[in-house]
């Protein structure tokens, strides 16, 4: 029989309602608790699944056995190095962290506790499930559009750490190089973060990958081309078009899997495997998350050198 583990969200936002709702869906979960410094939202969000609303970190972490760390990015490190040194399993929302060393103390912690951190690089879902980890050749080029309209979410960081992060963690995790040289340009928006960012980042085997963000466009676009030295993998993930030129069998209809249909489930169920047993390691952990991290702050400075 399968435990029923707790499951514990911090922040009562867009994000973490989305993880309160997973665990208290999911086979062997229960939500119970929500901690927000807002106890109304928290509340809110909590008690209509079964948990209970909580604005005390100590309080909360007795109350659980696993944690969602969904707070503004700025307080992601504190949070998920207080919830490892009470003894729970982390998932921590992207970005990982906001600098290099608040990201290797959430390592040490994980290190000497010995316990599961996952970060919500969920699109990877999406590339496993097209088959594009299983290409045998190395990328010669990645080029990557993500825009959005404006919203209030996620202005504590810039469009870099918030949006384009996910598309750096994928040509990482296509490539077996290493990033050498980054240039970059972009323009400010609210509270002085970036809001729109085009940069290019040079590997050193040659493979070049471009990124295009925005979070102040007319509308949303999201697409991805992955040049290989047999052809050419292009993906709209919006229509789900697809054209693939390169010999290697991949799923053009990778929008109809359960798993495309709901990448979060499929990210949080494999934290939860880990954190079981059943599986050696979540999705993402913490060493692609911090290499994601050092891209995009890398990024930061090239956009600043830029001016």
């Amino acid at each position: 029989m399968v435990e029923i583990l707790r499951g514990g969200v911090i922040g009562a936002g867009v994000f973490g309602g989305h993880h309160a709702r997973q665990y208290a869906r999911l086979p062997g979960m229960v939500l119970s608790a929500v901690m927000d410094p807002h106890p109304d939202r928290a509340a809110v969000l909590a008690v209509p699944l079964g948990g209970r609303a909580f604005v005390d970190l100590d309080a909360f972490l007795g109350a659980v056995d696993v944690v969602t760390v969904a707070s503004p990015a700025p307080a992601h490190a504190a949070q998920a190095v207080a919830a490892l040194r009470a003894g729970k399993p982390v998932y921590v929302e992207k970005p990982l962290a906001v600098t290099l060393d608040e990201a290797a103390t959430i390592g040490a912690a994980a290190a000497q506790t010995g316990l599961t951190v996952a970060c919500g690089h969920q699109e990877r879902v999406l590339f496993k499930v097209i088959g594009l980890f299983d290409i045998p050749e190395q990328p010669l080029r990645l080029e990557a559009v993500r825009h959005g309209a404006p919203s209030e979410r996620s202005l504590d960081v810039s469009v870099v750490l918030d949006l384009m992060i996910h598309d750096l963690d994928l040509a990482l995790a296509l490539s077996v190089a290493e990033p050498v040289r980054v240039s970059a340009q972009g323009a400010l928006g609210v509270a002085d973060q970036w809001a729109e960012a085009r940069a290019e980042v040079t590997f050193d085997d040659g493979f070049v990958a471009a990124f295009d963000v925005s979070r102040r466009a007319n509308g949303r676009r999201r697409a991805m081309r992955v040049t290989y030295p047999s052809g050419e993998v292009e993906i709209d993930f919006l229509t789900h078009a697809f054209r693939n030129t390169t010999p290697y069998p991949l799923n053009a209809d990778f929008a109809a899997t359960p798993a495309a249909q709901d990448t979060l489930a499929a990210s949080i169920t494999a934290f939860l495997q880990a954190v079981r047993g059943d599986a050696p390691a979540p999705l993402v952990g913490i060493e692609d998350a911090t290499r994601a991290l050092d891209l995009g702050l890398r990024i930061e400075q090239a956009l600043a050198a830029a001016g």
